[in-house]
């Protein structure tokens, strides 16, 4: 891929596979089945693209931003997102657990019913991201920022969240038993659930 700027194309079922690409801009693409095996990103963006059903096995993203792009189905399989930005992305039916992310900015993103078991999501940040039925059973989310996520039926026993920004409506709709919290986020649950903290 030789062109810096890319808007509109059909690239789907593309093969990429062992590519670089560096400050490549790609809007509204459709990488529908694309192979992206082991391609390295670094300082990219991608605005509203599609990447359905892609193959993104062991491919590395470095400060690259995908804004408003929809990853269903894809296969992200060890896959490493560093530095970068999901601001407002999709991720559904993805299987995410060996996919690395690092610094990342997932503020807005869809990971409704995702399967987050065990992951490291230390100190990312997650504000306003969708959760919904997520589970994050014994994943590490310290640090985490989770101002506003939506936490309904989200699945977080046993998840460490030391340090961890959760507001009194996430403490209440998501499940809890045996998590590790600070005392802070363990004032704030009891006061979300009606108790006087003396």
């Amino acid at each position: 891929m030789t062109d810096d700027v890319i808007t509109g194309e059909d690239l789907s079922d593309t093969v990429w596979a062992g590519e670089r690409w560096e400050r490549r801009t790609f809007t509204r693409c459709d990488f529908t089945g694309a192979d992206f095996a082991g391609v390295e990103t670094r300082g990219c963006a991608f605005t509203d693209c599609d990447f359905s059903r892609a193959d993104l096995t062991g491919s590395r993203h470095i400060a690259t931003a995908f804004r408003g792009c929809t990853f269903r189905s894809a296969v992200v399989n060890r896959a490493e997102f560093r530095q970068c930005s999901l601001l407002g992305s999709v991720l559904a039916d993805c299987g995410l657990r060996s996919t690395r992310l690092v610094e990342a900015d997932l503020t807005l993103v869809g990971l409704g019913g995702a399967d987050l078991r065990g992951t490291d999501l230390r100190g990312l940040r997650l504000r306003e991201a969708n959760l919904v039925d997520a589970d994050l059973r014994r994943a590490d989310l310290r640090e985490a920022d989770l101002t506003g996520a939506r936490l309904l039926g989200a699945r977080l026993e046993e998840a460490d969240l030391r340090g961890a920004r959760v507001d009194a409506h996430g403490l209440v709709q998501a499940r809890l038993a045996g998590a590790r919290v600070d005392l802070p986020t363990a004032i704030a649950f009891a006061a979300a659930h009606g108790l006087v903290v003396d």
